[in-house]
């Protein structure tokens, strides 16, 4: 099948713009290819900080509603800072834009499965067919005790409304939207093909994904309401602080649990706990969804949250697996001079720097 995600067929341009719309900051990697890597030319980061002060405050949430003139202001202001000649763009949607579902399939060539998937669509998508986007990802097969064979197949489906959104946003802002994709695809590309079974857990400021990946490939990926933000507002109610000031806090404390920074710690751990306890109940679905799949070896840890101090060690004590954070930079060349912020973008800039990939 067609992706019908991709607008324009792929030209020799220079660069293509990865451009990360989160739910309270937008992320832009320019990315072309240098040899036999990618090369990260430039990057922009802007983030809204209104969120913290008011909760309800989003630049897009999982109803479906985008601030349009928002998003088109932050995204000309951060193009503009960054100097950028590319305009062509590849922007990603969060899961809570697209209906995602697991199909299972006996043995079929492409064309079958592409009729049946049309079929089968209007069981799980809650809109006519004529008004979204479809594409299918096999993400798994295996033969069943019985020894009938099976495949499992992600369904994508995209209002077409919400990509129409999308194009006039980037239009409006001056770029050109080549092809949009949903995160954990981006995530899974940016980890490459390491066969490890991994979770990657991507902690955002208002939502966290569970993205469960096998042989280099997506297999699932789910999300929730609860990311780094309600760490914030807890340390902002308890201490009795400017969120402005709390979110200084948190990045100065993390979670480390000894000296200066328990009481802090006290505070925001059971908040990260509900996070954690998400994950884990994303792991069982997956289990009940893929019974044949193998469990996860790793955690992988992304996301603004995966920054937190301490996290690795409490994330890996309370899901029991090891953990560590995200490493995105390790396939790409970039400036000597980004060198010390490394540490940092690692867990920030995934998203960004998989869509600029996939441009080139």
């Amino acid at each position: 099948m067609e992706n019908p995600l991709n607008f324009l067929k792929r030209k020799a341009f220079p660069s293509y713009l990865g451009v990360d719309i989160g739910t309270t900051s937008i992320k832009v990697a320019e990315v072309k290819t240098t040899g036999d890597r990618p090369e990260l030319l430039n990057y922009g980061i802007l983030e809204s900080s209104g969120y913290l002060a008011r909760e309800n405050q989003a630049l897009q949430t999982s109803s479906l509603k985008i601030f349009e003139s928002e998003i088109v202001d932050l995204l000309k202001t951060v193009v503009r800072e960054m100097g950028t000649q590319a305009k062509d763009a590849v922007a990603s949607l969060p899961l809570f834009s697209a209906f995602v579902s697991v199909l299972d399939f006996p043995r079929m060539d492409p064309k079958e499965i592409q009729q049946a998937i049309v079929y089968q669509a209007k069981q799980y998508v809650p809109l006519p067919l004529a008004e979204v986007a479809l594409d299918w990802l096999k993400v798994a097969e295996y033969t069943d005790e019985k020894g009938f064979f099976h495949q499992k197949i992600l369904l994508i489906s995209v209002p077409q409304e919400q990509i129409k959104k999308y194009q006039s946003m980037f239009a409006s802002a001056g770029l050109t939207l080549r092809a949009l994709e949903i995160e954990s695809l981006s995530m899974t590309r940016i980890l490459g093909s390491d066969p490890t079974p991994t979770l990657v857990v991507d902690i955002g400021s208002r939502s966290t994904s569970s993205i469960f990946l096998e042989n280099g490939g997506l297999m699932w990926a789910t999300q929730s309401d609860y990311g780094g933000a309600s760490l914030t507002q807890a340390l902002a109610s308890s201490l009795s602080i400017n969120p402005l000031r709390a979110e200084e806090l948190k990045k100065e404390r993390g979670v480390l649990g000894t000296g200066p920074s328990y009481e802090l710690s006290t505070i925001m751990l059971p908040f990260l706990d509900v996070i954690l306890n998400e994950v884990k109940k994303a792991q069982f679905l997956y289990g009940q969804q893929f019974p044949s799949a193998r469990k996860s070896e790793r955690v992988v840890l992304a996301g603004g949250g995966a920054n937190l101090l301490g996290i690795e060690n409490y994330v890996e004590r309370s899901i029991g697996l090891p953990t560590v954070k995200i490493a995105p930079f390790t396939r790409f060349a970039y400036p000597p001079e980004m060198e010390p912020l490394i540490p940092e973008l690692n867990a920030v800039l995934p998203l960004a720097l998989g869509l600029g990939m996939k441009g080139v």
